[in-house]
C-alpha cells in the first residue's frame, strides 16, 4: 500500500486535514484539479473557532503578516435595531478574519507541502478503485499530459467540495437535504471603508460587508432564489441597490472602485452527507454544505479536518470505522442547530415587531452584544442565547411572550 491517506481536494478541509495527517507522521498524498495560488467563490468569513484553529495549525501570524486585516469587532442591524460591539475572547482569539483564498488555500497546500504530504496540482480524479465494497486507492489524470495514474491507500478521504466526485462515486447517503432558498452576489471593492465587519438583514435581502487583503473590502448581497434569473441580467446594478437599502453602504460602494466583476451564484446546498463507509470518508463542503448567509463555511472545513484526522490517526487499523463514526456524530452534534439557524435565516423575511425590540435591547449593554456576536460565530451556545431565562430578563416577561407567539404564526 503506497499511501496511508490519499485526500482528494487541496482547499482547506483537505489540505488542512493532510497537514495534520502528516505531521502525525502518515503517508499522504493529497490531489487537486487545480493549481496554487487558486482563487474560488466565497464568503471568506472565518469564525472564532476556525480563527483559533489555524492559531494551532500555526498559521494565523502568517496570515496576518500576508495583509489579512483583523475583524474584532461588527455592526449588525436589523429593521431599525443596531448592535454593534466586539467578539468574545475563545482560546485567545477575539477576532474574525476574511483572507482571500489565493492566500489561504495556497498558505495550507505549502503548510501541508512542508509537513511531509506529498502534493499533486493539476490532477483530476478518475474513478475510485476497489476490494469487494471498500474503496482501496484512486486513479488518477494529468490533466495537461493526460497521463493517468493509480495509487492505494487504507482511507481516502473526499474534501473535494459541494459536488464531491468522491461522494457521488460512493454513493454517501444523504442525512439532510434542503433545497436552496438563497442566491448571492459577490463583489471586491478599493475605497470601500468599513468599521470591522457589518452585517444587515432585511425583507429579501442579507448583506455583509468585510475587509480583506491588499485593502479590499468584500461585500456579500442575497437575495431569494427565485430573483436570480432576473438578478443575473446585471447583477452589479443589483448589488449597489440592495447597498442602497442599508445605512451609508451603498454610498460608500458608490464613491469607491470596483476590483474584478461581480459575481453571483443559485447553487447553494444544504446538504448534510455519511461521513465515512468502508475505505472512504468526507470532510468540508463533499460532507456537509450550508447557505453562506451565516459564513460557517470555512470554519466547518478547519473543524471537519481536525476531527477526522484526530480519528484517522487514533484509528487507523482494526478500530478505523469506530473512530470514523465518532467523527460524523460529533461534526453533526455540533452543525445540526447551525443548519437549522441558517435554514431560518434564508427565508429572508426581516424582523417583526418583538425581534426589534430584543434587538435593541441586546444593542444597549456592551456585555449583550458580546455575547450575540458570539452566538453567531459559534462559540456562544444558541440554546444558552435563546432560552426563555436569558431572553425573560432582556425584555421581560410580557413581551417574551409576545415574542414566542410571533414567532410561532
Amino acid at each position: 500500500m503506497t499511501f496511508d491517506v490519499i485526500v482528494v481536494g487541496a482547499r482547506v478541509a483537505g489540505a488542512a486535514a493532510g497537514l495534520l495527517l502528516a505531521r502525525a507522521g502518515l503517508r499522504v498524498l493529497i490531489v487537486d484539479r487545480a493549481h496554487f495560488p487558486s482563487d474560488t467563490l466565497s464568503t471568506h468569513q472565518i469564525q472564532l473557532p476556525g480563527v483559533a484553529r489555524l492559531a494551532r495549525l500555526g498559521l494565523l501570524e502568517s496570515l496576518l503578516d500576508a495583509g489579512t486585516p483583523p475583524t474584532p469587532q461588527v455592526r449588525f442591524q436589523a429593521g431599525n435595531a443596531v448592535i454593534e460591539g466586539e467578539f468574545p475572547s475563545a482560546e485567545g482569539v477575539n477576532m474574525m478574519i476574511s483572507p482571500r483564498r489565493t492566500i489561504l488555500d495556497a498558505m495550507l497546500v505549502d503548510a501541508a507541502r512542508a509537513a511531509g504530504a506529498e502534493i499533486r496540482e493539476g490532477c483530476s480524479l478518475v474513478e475510485l478503485t476497489h476490494d469487494g465494497d471498500r474503496v482501496t486507492g484512486i486513479r488518477l489524470q494529468d490533466r495537461r499530459t493526460r497521463h493517468t495514474v493509480t495509487e492505494s491507500a487504507a482511507l481516502v478521504v473526499g474534501a473535494d467540495g459541494k459536488h464531491s466526485a468522491v461522494a457521488r462515486l460512493v454513493a454517501a447517503t444523504e442525512r439532510r437535504n434542503n433545497a436552496a432558498a438563497t442566491f448571492a452576489c459577490y463583489a471586491y471593492w478599493d475605497g470601500l471603508p468599513v468599521k470591522g465587519g457589518e452585517i444587515y438583514s432585511g425583507k429579501g435581502f442579507a448583506v455583509g460587508a468585510w475587509p480583506t487583503n491588499e485593502g479590499l473590502t468584500l461585500t456579500y448581497v442575497a437575495g431569494p432564489i427565485s430573483e436570480f434569473d432576473h438578478v443575473r441580467r446585471n447583477p452589479t446594478a443589483h448589488v449597489i441597490a440592495t447597498l442602497d437599502k442599508v445605512g451609508s453602504l451603498g454610498e460608500r460602494a458608490r464613491a469607491a472602485v470596483q476590483v474584478g466583476p461581480t459575481r453571483g451564484t443559485s447553487d447553494l446546498p444544504n446538504v448534510v452527507r455519511a461521513a465515512h463507509g468502508p475505505g472512504w470518508a468526507l470532510a468540508g463542503d463533499a460532507g456537509l454544505v450550508m447557505d453562506p448567509i451565516t459564513g460557517y463555511g470555512i470554519g466547518h472545513a478547519l473543524r471537519d479536518a481536525e476531527l477526522l484526522s484526530g480519528a484517522i490517526i487514533a484509528g487507523l487499523g482494526t478500530k478505523l470505522s469506530r473512530a470514523l463514526s465518532r467523527y460524523e456524530k460529533h461534526r453533526n452534534r455540533e452543525t445540526y442547530p447551525a443548519l437549522d439557524w441558517t435554514l431560518g435565516l434564508t427565508r429572508l423575511r426581516g424582523i417583526n415587531d418583538m425581534e426589534e425590540r430584543l434587538f435593541t435591547a441586546i444593542g444597549t449593554d456592551k456585555r449583550e452584544a458580546s455575547a450575540f456576536f458570539g452566538m453567531i460565530t459559534g462559540v456562544v451556545p444558541m440554546g444558552s442565547f435563546f432560552s426563555p431565562p436569558h431572553l425573560i430578563r432582556l425584555i421581560g416577561v410580557k413581551d417574551f411572550v409576545r415574542l414566542a407567539r410571533a414567532r410561532s404564526r
